[in-house]
């Protein structure tokens, strides 16, 4: 199954009303909501395509924190850090790298910012790249890897 994507993913919240402002603060578009089940779903990217669906369910107690990485441009990439926190969402330290630009999983390659929703899951945005991989660099920043790529 070499032509197989992800079409869905479900988060856990102690708060459902919360979770739902703060992914449609995302950009993401609210599909549907479940009253009775506690769960709402959200379309990603181009709603017409229904091709990637978050779910969020809201339960009692400790909410195990899980990752997702959702795709985007690496111009929508490089300003990132700065939509986030015009929304409120401080991007986080990775790698050992502050949150002062997006950084280059030198290995994939691919670029990458940090942050977390409102009950501790890591969100992660990610740009693939062009170019080969150089797994010796390790995690640098975009502007490095840029440099060392044209």
């Amino acid at each position: 199954m070499q032509t197989a994507k992800l079409y869905e993913t479900h988060l856990k919240t102690n708060h459902l009303e919360k979770a739902i402002e703060f992914y449609k603060s995302l950009g993401f578009t609210l599909a549907y909501v479940i009253e009775e089940r506690r769960v709402a779903f959200f379309y990603l990217g181009d709603v017409s395509q229904k091709e990637n669906m978050l779910g969020i369910w809201e339960t009692e107690g400790d909410v195990p924190k899980r990752h997702i990485a959702f795709t985007i441009t690496t111009d929508e990439l490089k300003s990132s850090i700065q939509w986030l926190s015009e929304r409120g969402i401080a991007a986080e330290e990775d790698f050992g790298l502050p949150p002062i630009e997006p950084i280059v999983h030198s290995w994939m390659p691919a670029a990458s910012v940090y942050f977390r929703d409102p009950d501790g899951n890591s969100l992660e945005y990610i740009a693939l790249l062009d170019g080969p991989p150089h797994p010796e660099l390790g995690v640098i920043y975009l502007s490095k890897w840029e440099s060392l790529n044209k």
